[in-house]
């Protein structure tokens, strides 16, 4: 049995996700044209958790190993080419 429950937000734009501390486990990205982009970092200006460039046109689902990244607040400070993120947190 896990030890805390997973919950998720979708985001489209760049800002916090307003959970507070956090353990990212997935993160899932769909992409439009272009250069795709995503950046995640330990809240604003913070030091960077999670950056990925991704494949334009398609829907991209990325699992975080052990224990996910753990983050004091889970900051979207680039999408980039990117309609829209859920993340999937506990």
């Amino acid at each position: 049995m896990s030890g805390s429950d997973v919950r998720s937000k979708r985001i489209t734009a760049t800002g916090s996700v307003g959970v507070g501390p956090a353990r990212i486990r997935q993160v899932q990205v769909k992409t439009t044209t272009g250069s795709p982009r995503l950046t995640i970092t330990d809240g604003n200006g913070g030091a960077v958790a999670l950056d990925m460039d991704l494949n334009a046109s398609a829907t991209h689902s990325a699992n975080i190993p052990s224990d996910g990244i753990r983050v004091t607040d889970i900051w979207v400070s680039a999408v980039t080419a990117i309609t829209s993120v859920t993340v999937f947190y506990s």
